[in-house]
């Protein structure tokens, strides 16, 4: 499975250009994915020095990704190109609403 995560608001609280406080749950909950076999990706807004203090401070707690702001190869190259959207199976995102939770019905 591949999961792709949001950083601010979602592995920590948001208070963007600071770090917030670690989601704890959630950060061990990815390990465990990782440990066993899923693929992370850090799907996020940040660039430059804010970026990386970021990625510092997720190995700070042992939180490690196969793919940052960008697909894993294997997906390029299936697709022949790495597109803009990320290819996941769940996308965890503070602002992220399923269309069944927006009163809209799921697709089929």
């Amino acid at each position: 499975m591949i999961i792709a995560v949001d950083f601010d608001g979602t592995l920590c609280e948001d208070a963007f250009p600071e770090i917030g406080r670690p989601n704890l749950e959630l950060i061990r909950k990815l390990k465990i994915n990782h440990m066993n076999g899923d693929k992370l990706i850090l799907w996020t807004c940040r660039t430059d020095e804010d970026l990386t203090r970021a990625l510092s401070w997720c190995q700070g707690f042992g939180l490690v990704f196969d793919a940052v702001n960008e697909n894993l190869p294997e997906v390029i190259a299936l697709y022949g190109g790495d597109s803009r959207k990320i290819f996941a199976d769940i996308y965890l995102d503070d602002r992220c609403v399923a269309p069944w939770e927006y009163g809209l019905k799921k697709a089929q």
